[in-house]
C-alpha cells in the first residue's frame, strides 16, 4: 500500500462526514430520524437567484473557464452589499474575492500567510476547520478559551500572558458558532488592538451576522482594521444557498492578491451562472432578511421548548441559527447525543466535537420545519 501523508495522522475526518453516513444508514432502515444536527438550511433561496441561475445559462460565456477573481459585477454587488448592510466601503476592484464558500477560504487564508511552525490562535469552542487548516499546513494550533462566564469572548488579558512570538494569525467568529454569542464594536477595537500590537492577522469568519440578528457587524467597522484584518463572509446561510458555494474574503490589496495567488492554482473560477445568481440575490431587499429572521425566530422558541424538555440551559440573547445548551447533570456530550439518537430517533450535536470547552454542551439546529421540531418535543415528553 502507499503510505498516507503524515499530515493526515494529525487530523481526523470531519465529524458530520462520519456521522451523518450513520444517520443515514439509520434513515434507510427505516428510522424516522429528525435531523437537527447540522446547519444546512432547509428553506428555498430567494425566486430571484433560480431565476437569474436560469436565464444565464445559456450566456455566451455561461460554459467557459471565469475569472479566479470573479465577474466584476459580483465584486460590485458584494461592496455595495457591504455597504448597504454594514455601512462598510471596500474597493471592488482590489479588496474582496469571491470564493467558492467561505470553507475554501480558511484554506486558502492558511497556505497564504503560514509557514511551517507559526502558530495560531484558534477559539475553542469553534468551528473544527479552523485547528484542520492549521494542521494541514503544519503550523501550530494555540487554542484559546472560551467560556460561558465571560460571555463566549476571549480573555485578552489571559492571552498577553503567553508567549506570542510565533503567532502569525488569530481566528474569530462572531455571531459565534456554535455558541451563537455576539461581541460588540468595543469589543472588536480591542480585538484589533490585540492584533497590532502582537503583529497578528485577525480573521473575522462572519457567516451568521444576519440570523437572528437584526443589526449585523463587521470587523471593518472598525476604523485602520483593514492593515490587520480579513474577514469572510458567505451566502450559504444568509440566502439558503449552502450547497452553490458561494462565499467571499475581503481585506486590504496586499491580502487579497496574497489569497488569489493560492487560489488561482487551486480552481479555475466559480461557475458564471452561479455568479449571476449570486449578483441576484446580494441586491435582495431588507423584507428578505425580515422574512427569514419571523421564521427561525418562531423554530427558536420551539427549539428552546424542547431544550427545556431536556432539562437543558441555553442562552436567550443568541445569534445564528442553533441553540447552544448545557447539559444539566454529569453525562458527556456524546453520551447523551447518542442516547437521544438511539432512544428518541433525533440527531443533535455534542458540544465537544467543537473542542475541550464544549464538553457538558449540545447543539440544536433551526434547520427544521417547525412540525418536525413540534414532533420531536412530542417524542420527548410521551
Amino acid at each position: 500500500m502507499i503510505t498516507k501523508a503524515d499530515r493526515l495522522n494529525i487530523i481526523e475526518e470531519y465529524y458530520f462526514s462520519t456521522k451523518l453516513k450513520e444517520v443515514n444508514s439509520l434513515i434507510k432502515k427505516g428510522k424516522p430520524i429528525i435531523n437537527l444536527g447540522i446547519g444546512s438550511p432547509d428553506l428555498q433561496p430567494p425566486q430571484e437567484a433560480l431565476e437569474a441561475l436560469k436565464a444565464s445559462l445559456t450566456d455566451q460565456s455561461a460554459n467557459s473557464y471565469q475569472s479566479y477573481n470573479g465577474l466584476e459585477d459580483l465584486r460590485i454587488s458584494i461592496s455595495k452589499f457591504y455597504n448597504k448592510h454594514y455601512d462598510v466601503d471596500l474597493d471592488f476592484t482590489s479588496e474582496i474575492l469571491p470564493l467558492m464558500g467561505s470553507k475554501e477560504g480558511i484554506m486558502h487564508i492558511s497556505l497564504a500567510f503560514l509557514n511551517v511552525g507559526d502558530s495560531v490562535l484558534i477559539p475553542n469552542p469553534g468551528y473544527p476547520t479552523y485547528a484542520a487548516a492549521t494542521n494541514l499546513v503544519q503550523a501550530k494550533p494555540i487554542f484559546y478559551d472560551l467560556k460561558s462566564e465571560n460571555n463566549w469572548l476571549p480573555n485578552l488579558k489571559e492571552l498577553e500572558k503567553i508567549n506570542l512570538k510565533k503567532v502569525k494569525l488569530m481566528w474569530v467568529n462572531y455571531p459565534h458558532m456554535p455558541t451563537g454569542a455576539n461581541c460588540d464594536i468595543n469589543f472588536l477595537e480591542e480585538l484589533i488592538s490585540f492584533a497590532k500590537k502582537h503583529q497578528i492577522l485577525l480573521v473575522n469568519d462572519n457567516p451568521y451576522s444576519f440570523i437572528l440578528n437584526r443589526k449585523p457587524i463587521s470587523i471593518f467597522n472598525v476604523k485602520g482594521s483593514k492593515d490587520y484584518c480579513l474577514e469572510l463572509n458567505s451566502l450559504s446561510k444568509t440566502f439558503n444557498m449552502s450547497g452553490w458555494r458561494v462565499g467571499m474574503v475581503c481585506g486590504n490589496k496586499a491580502n487579497i492578491t496574497n489569497i488569489l495567488t493560492v487560489k488561482s492554482n487551486m480552481d479555475s473560477g466559480m461557475y458564471y451562472p452561479i455568479q449571476k445568481a449570486a449578483i441576484a440575490v446580494l441586491n435582495s431587499p431588507n423584507s428578505w432578511f425580515d422574512k427569514m429572521n419571523d421564521i427561525y425566530e418562531e423554530r427558536r422558541v420551539l427549539v428552546k421548548k424542547l431544550a427545556d424538555s431536556l432539562n437543558c440551559e441555553y442562552d436567550n440573547k443568541s445569534s445564528g441559527m442553533f441553540i447552544w445548551a448545557k447539559i444539566n447533570n454529569d453525562t458527556k456530550s456524546k453520551e447523551f447525543t447518542n442516547e437521544l439518537l438511539d432512544k428518541y430517533n433525533i440527531f443533535i450535536a455534542p458540544g465537544d466535537i467543537f473542542g475541550s470547552n464544549g464538553e457538558g454542551y449540545v447543539r440544536f439546529s433551526l434547520c427544521a420545519t417547525k412540525e418536525l421540531i413540534t414532533k420531536a418535543i412530542k417524542r420527548i415528553n410521551e
